[in-house]
Order: structure tokens, then sequence, then C-alpha cells
């Protein structure tokens, strides 16, 4: 017979975390719904309503637990969020560098603090809605980190970053699912949220405009300096790097014979990199704060697939860690827009390597 076991679901109020809870509900575990409040709202100057902390997702969270007569809890993160992920995204930016706080996220609260929390109170896993599945290879010893079943909502990408320790008190309840089957269960069960769409943003930033929160988390208005051309001219003035990433077009304001983009953002100099389509296509990268799920380390240069960004199409690459742990990837064909902070996650078919953070750009 199988031993009852106590599960910590986390739930955003939408429809993804509440199908996890109900399947998990179904499996006869005790199950606790969590919602995590990660910031205050007046902090960093936006409307309540937009976010995903807002109250009408607390709400509906709390309606869904009711619903599947799950206890369900308000855990207070806003101290650790601020710190681990709000202040590094700013930090990030005046640095002249992508992050990605939705792995940041991941990392401190989700599977971080929440895990913590969880052996607090003495429950055995973590439920979340994301898509990607878990599995335990006897042959290795290891947890593995899988693809999700829908390929058009695979999440592993933000998941890299999991140990094999919270990799053992995981459960990804939808990695076997596609959203279409999700809605579907959801309105099957009559939840209030079967329908309710998906955030496309990062919840902080819900109306896309970074610099704008930037600029009231850190009391200071951005330092216009000066638009240049790859060899170094002076093409114009920018409003100030904050307002720039890497391959972007939009918003640069300057009158030029081809398109132009941003290639490079030298915060030392407050200048920001113009140069054409052609000058965005690098080949090989190098990453720090490596995780790797499949292995301990890469000992030898390996063939893999490789992303740089969450919506991109993996791409071959050759990829190997020096002595200092440092990823080493080799795309076989350049690649457009490498950024600085974000994460390059390796791929062998459906399992994930491992990955690590954008440190520098060959």
């Amino acid at each position: 017979m199988r031993t009852k076991k106590k599960a910590l679901i986390a739930m955003s109020g939408g429809v993804d975390s509440s199908i996890a809870a109900l399947l998990t509900c179904k499996t006869g575990d005790e199950c606790v719904g969590i919602t995590l409040k990660l910031y205050h709202n007046e902090d960093i100057g936006v409307d309540r309503q937009k976010t995903c902390c807002s109250l009408d997702d607390i709400e509906d969270a709390r309606a869904v637990s009711r619903k599947l007569g799950m206890r369900f809890y308000v855990f207070n993160f806003t101290d650790c969020f601020k710190e681990t992920v709000i202040d590094h995204f700013t930090e990030a930016y005046l640095q002249g560098v992508t992050p990605n706080p939705c792995i940041d996220c991941n990392k401190y609260l989700k599977f971080g603090k929440l895990m913590q929390r969880m052996r607090e109170l003495q429950m055995d896993y973590v439920v979340t809605g994301h898509y990607a599945r878990v599995e335990y290879d006897e042959k290795r010893e290891r947890y593995l980190l899988k693809k999700g079943k829908d390929r058009e909502k695979d999440q592993s990408y933000v998941l890299y970053m999991l140990t094999q320790e919270q990799l053992a008190h995981i459960r990804f309840p939808l990695g076997e699912y596609t959203k279409k089957e999700v809605r579907q269960i959801a309105e099957e069960n009559g939840l209030i949220n079967a329908k309710k769409r998906d955030s496309q943003d990062i919840c902080f930033v819900p109306d896309g405009d970074y610099a704008k929160v930037i600029e009231v988390v850190t009391g200071e208005k951005s330092v216009p300096g000066d638009f240049v051309d790859v060899n170094g001219n002076i093409l114009g003035k920018h409003k100030g790097i904050i307002h720039y990433t890497v391959g972007q077009r939009r918003g640069l304001n300057i009158a030029a014979k081809e398109r132009l983009y941003v290639v490079e953002i030298l915060p030392d100099q407050n200048r920001v990199v113009l140069g054409s389509d052609k000058d965005l296509y690098k080949n090989e990268l190098i990453a720090e704060q490596v995780n790797l799920i499949s292995c301990e380390r890469i000992e030898e240069p390996i063939h893999v697939t490789a992303k740089v960004r969450y919506r991109q199409q993996e791409q071959p690459a050759l990829a190997w860690q020096s002595e200092d742990g440092k990823l080493h990837v080799k795309f076989q064909y350049p690649q457009r827009a490498i950024t600085k902070g974000q994460a390059v996650v390796l791929y062998d078919g459906e399992l994930v390597i491992g990955g690590g953070v954008i440190s520098e750009i060959l």
C-alpha cells in the first residue's frame, strides 16, 4: 500500500497551478495550497490589478484550494524577492547586462525558500505548474530533468538551475499534458480560472517598461550618453543604458542608411554601440554559475543542442568545461544577439544537461 505523503503546492491563481493541484489531490496525498507574496506593488510603481500578486489572483488561488478541499496559506517572501530578484535585475541593467528574473525567482524563491518552508513544515515535496518532467535514472543514480510533452509550453529552460536535492522533492504534474488538455480538465472540473489568460510579462514589470521600474527602485533617473558605431564614431544621444538590450532596433531614433541595432552596451563609458544585423551574430560564449543536472561535470567536449533564450529553437553546438568550471559553448552556426546575463541551456534530445549564465561572448 502506498504511503500517504504531504505536498506543498505553489498556487499562482492561474489555470496551470490549479490543475497541478487537482492532479496531486487525486493521488490521495495530503495537499496544502500556497501563494507567494513577492513584492509590494507601490515599491515598483505599478498598478496592483496588473500583476500576478494582485488580490484577484490570490482570491482565485484561495477559491480553487477551497474547491479542492485544501488548506490554503499566503507566504510573505517580499524581502527575499527584493534582494534576490528585483535588486539583481536592477543592478544587472545598470551594468549593461540583461538578466532573466524568472530563473532567479525559480532558483531563490520557488525552489529555494519554498523548499526550505517545505522542510520546516515537515512536508514531503513541492508541486508547481511548470511544463517539464522529472525522472530518476538508476544507472546514473541521478534525477533527470526532461522537456514537457507540450513543446510550445515546455519550461525546462527556466529550470536548468535545479539541484539533485531539489529534484528529489519536486513534482511537475503537467509535464505529460498539453496546455489544451489542461484547460479542458479545468473546464470539466468547473474551475473558475479555466479560461483565464496566461501572464506574458515579468510579474513586476507587467507593462514591459523595465526602465521605469529600475528608476523607481533606485530613486534615480537614467543618465543620457552617446550612441556610437562599431568603430567608436558618435551617432547621437541615448536616454540611458537601462533603456536598451542587445538586438534592440526600436526606440533608437537614429537616422541611418541601414537599419541599426544595439550590438553592445558599455556601462563604464555610458555608451551604446549600434551596428548592422550582421554585427549581432556570434558563435561562441562562456557561462558562469554553471549547474549540471544529467552529470557532475563535462569532462570532454560533447555535442549538444543549446539555446540562449527561452523562445529560441535549439541549435547544434560543442560544449565543454574549463578547469575553473566555466562552461564554454561553441555553436555550429553563428547565433543572433547572444546576450550577457541570459542563460545558455544544453540539451541531449529531451534531456536537460544543464546550463549557466552567459558572462562573455567571443
